[in-house]
């Protein structure tokens, strides 16, 4: 029996030494695994992030003949400024009879022989007019031409070789472009400021009142740049240096900032060429008066098409003769929608005196009609 109990004890530790050296076995072998991690884990496994790139900054859009200056602003003072005038216009015979002085600006747009555009609103009614081309030069002007519909005069100075602005395109112009506004606010003292903003909005319609008590519609560029009384008839520039706009209205109500107007060059350029040549603007003459607008809501409400009523047709007008009545809404001219006196006006612009158009009417209980109208021309102001 001794024998038997000896060997049972000798097997217990037996089993005891295998379970150790297991045990034993597996410290050592993940202590190791754990420090080969530690040492080989990083190389493997961490590899290290690309190098940031910084992006190259994007290029400045300048043109090469402004190039040099310190900022395409100053630049486009330098070159635009010197062709910008002061006008003063003495309205009256003199200060005894009830005179006063009138201040704006003019843009020299033909330096070879000293035509200058500004705004009609500056010299209307007028009996002198000079131009200051700096604080020392200072020369009489005439009126070459005007016209109160696109509130736009031209004036000549006796002097050949001065300063001209080029005038550029204002059909690609968009919302946001920067855009440089130069004149000479409240007179000679402050002559040829300038000031810098971007284009606010395209094809703006504002209505204003003539020295005439008329009210006229100008289609109009709207500008943040800051415009002055006196700025009328001063420049709008691009960042070429060309002139895009006049600058005509600001609207100097409490609370409003940051919002001026300018004629658009393309809209003036015709007019200038007419003016030039003819001494007034030929416009196609329609002959219907007391429009009225029928937006899409009034035509809902009212069950008639939206578009322009006639409230009057002049006796022997182009629109009389072709049998326009009173009561009737253009609805198109040559196929085009018609919603505004705006539409009306810009469908006419594209036309001349003597050429025909197609209305088309509304006119109950018929219905829609057309009817062929030759234009007139518009009787001078």
């Amino acid at each position: 029996m001794g024998t038997i109990f000896e060997q049972g004890r000798k097997g217990k530790y037996a089993e005891i030494r295998r379970w150790l050296a297991l045990s034993l076995l597996l410290f050592f072998s993940a202590l190791g695994g754990g420090l080969l991690g530690v040492l080989v884990g990083p190389r493997l496994y961490a590899k290290p992030l690309p190098p940031s790139v910084t992006p190259p900054p994007l290029p400045l859009a300048q043109p090469p003949h402004l190039a040099g200056e310190p900022s395409p602003v100053v630049a486009v003072a330098k070159q635009v400024g010197p062709a910008v005038v002061g006008i003063t216009a003495l309205v009256g015979h003199d200060f005894l009879d009830r005179g006063s002085v009138r201040q704006g600006s003019g843009i020299i747009f033909d330096g070879s022989n000293g035509y200058i555009v500004t705004n009609n609103h500056v010299i209307a009614g007028a009996g002198r007019i000079t131009v200051s081309l700096d604080r020392d030069q200072v020369l009489p002007a005439e009126v070459v031409g005007r016209d109160v519909r696109s509130d736009l005069a031209v004036l000549r100075v006796k002097a050949g070789g001065l300063p001209t602005a080029r005038l550029g395109d204002s059909s690609g112009l968009q919302v946001g472009e920067t855009v440089v506004a130069i004149g000479n606010p409240l007179g000679r003292e402050f002559a040829r400021s300038v000031t810098v903003g971007v284009i606010s909005a395209l094809n703006r319609e504002i209505t204003v009142g003539s020295q005439d008590g008329r009210q006229i519609t100008l289609r109009v560029l709207q500008t943040d740049a800051p415009i002055n009384p006196g700025n009328s008839g001063g420049a709008l520039v691009n960042m070429r240096g060309e002139v895009i706009g006049i600058n005509s209205v600001k609207i100097a109500t409490t609370g409003v900032e940051g919002m001026g107007f300018a004629i658009p060059i393309n809209d003036a350029r015709p007019i200038l060429e007419q003016l030039i040549h003819q001494g007034y603007v030929s416009r196609p003459f329609l002959g219907v008066y007391n429009l009225k607008e029928i937006t899409p809501e009034m035509a809902g409400w009212y069950n008639i098409p939206a578009g322009l009523f006639i409230g009057g047709v002049l006796p022997h007008s182009p629109a009389s003769k072709a049998g326009v009545r009173v009561e009737d809404i253009i609805t198109k001219i040559d196929g085009e929608q018609v919603l505004t006196y705006g539409d009306l006006e810009r469908a006419l612009g594209r036309k001349k005196p003597g050429e025909e158009v197609t209305l088309t009417l509304y006119r109950r209980p018929k219905g829609e009609i057309t009817v062929t109208v030759t234009l007139g021309e518009l009787p001078r102001d």
